[in-house]
């Protein structure tokens, strides 16, 4: 456990000179509150948190880390994430593949700047779609690998989007 310790200070030293915090693989369970002790003074881009068993990410991250363009949330165990994420006004690349999602959170359509939203491989089964997606940037939403209901895939189906959405091809054995 030490070990993890001194890879994440040592790699919040790093993002200190690069702005760019790589805390992929660190077996987090959160975002130790050391991370934003050490981060402080900086004003990070980008934050990559893959490949760590995160249940969720706090207000916090978005109030702390509000300047980042791009943040990966993938292979985590997250199935909501906080209203706060409407402050991360800057974020353009938002990873949240491969987590515990059911639905899509309706605070990605919030953010102002997103431009790519990977949402493959969750259990998304409905999208909050009742509010109209308009987004000006929003190019592509991936929500392949999901076992969207049919419903939902309908309404989708039926939605005009300025960017393109990736869904899985409906299996032929779907009841």
């Amino acid at each position: 456990m030490a070990h993890l310790v001194v890879q994440v200070i040592e790699r919040c030293e790093n993002a200190k000179e690069s702005a760019h915090l790589d805390l992929s693989e660190c077996e987090l369970m959160q975002i130790p509150d050391a991370v934003y002790h050490l981060m402080r003074n900086t004003e990070l881009q980008t934050c990559n948190l893959s490949g760590n068993v995160l249940k969720k990410v706090t207000p916090k991250f978005a109030l702390k880390f509000s300047a980042i363009t791009d943040l990966n949330l993938s292979y985590n165990q997250l199935s909501k994430l906080p209203d706060e994420f409407a402050n991360l006004s800057a974020l353009t690349n938002l990873n949240i593949s491969h987590n515990s999602f059911i639905v899509l959170p309706q605070v990605v359509f919030k953010l102002q700047k997103l431009a790519s939203l990977d949402a493959q491989h969750n259990a998304i089964l409905e999208i909050d779609t009742d509010e109209a997606i308009s987004s000006d940037c929003l190019t592509v939403v991936d929500l392949r690998n999901n076992p969207l209901s049919r419903n939902c895939r309908r309404k989708l189906e039926d939605f005009v989007t300025s960017f393109r959405l990736e869904i899985s091809q409906e299996a032929e054995d779907d009841w």
